[in-house]
């Protein structure tokens, strides 16, 4: 690999570990709005979403879900 390629490839690396964060941070915010809803109190129409969510959350391995909390700790106190 040259120089050109190693740095081509840092770049993305980068980009790709920014995105990640950004996620993450998304997936942890979502993780709380979940956690802090009362189902009872959800509009009918909103229902489907909120489930879909949930189960998707459910999912996600137990670390990813974990660093998704934690990137939101300080938001979710």
């Amino acid at each position: 690999m040259n120089k050109q390629e190693v740095a081509l490839l840092s770049k993305e690396i980068e980009m790709l570990m920014n995105e990640r964060a950004r996620l993450l941070k998304v997936v942890g915010a979502a993780a709380v709005l979940v956690a802090n809803t009362d189902a009872g109190n959800l509009p009918e129409a909103a229902m489907g979403a909120a489930e879909m969510l949930s189960e998707t959350l459910n999912a996600l391995p137990e670390e990813t879900l974990r660093d998704a909390l934690e990137s939101v700790q300080a938001e979710a106190e």
